[in-house]
């Protein structure tokens, strides 16, 4: 019955494993998207930029409401990838929790294993010597002296 909980200690231990290995995945993809996001409004604050520098008495005059629009957008971003990056970390600790936790109960049931086998080769060492014990007593009553 231990042996039959503990396997099935191990197959929930192992699920949490994975469900946890992909909600690492899932927040390490997003924090990817924000990454690209980020590069993505760098390349167009550089292309309004350079729209603005070329037309000063067009464009240029609304640049300054694009750059602040910009500076809140980046401030959202920096946000988001804090809090991301704190959630990538806060999962990547409940994963090797999960982790040490499986090995745990894995190294348990392979203790179990090589007790259970050792008990069982010293039974059966302990018959089969037993076995030779008769064998050579009943040898020695049939026999004569030489």
């Amino acid at each position: 019955m231990a042996a039959k909980g503990l396997a099935t200690l191990i197959r929930l231990s192992k699920w949490a494993v994975d469900d946890k290995r992909r909600v690492l995945t899932a927040l390490q993809a997003r924090e990817d998207e924000i990454l690209a996001d980020i590069a993505a409004a760098e390349a167009q604050l550089i292309t309004e930029q350079r729209a603005a520098a070329e037309d000063a008495t067009g464009i240029g005059f609304v640049y300054g409401a694009y750059a602040r629009f910009w500076l809140d957008r980046r401030a959202q971003f920096d946000s988001m990838l804090a809090q991301i990056r704190a959630e990538i970390v806060r999962a990547e600790d409940e994963l090797s929790e999960a982790f040490n936790q499986l090995k745990t109960f894995e190294i348990t049931e392979r203790e179990r294993t090589r007790r259970a086998t050792e008990e069982r080769e010293r039974k059966e060492q302990a018959f089969l010597d037993e076995i030779g014990l008769n064998i050579h007593r009943r040898r020695g009553q049939t026999e004569p002296p030489a």
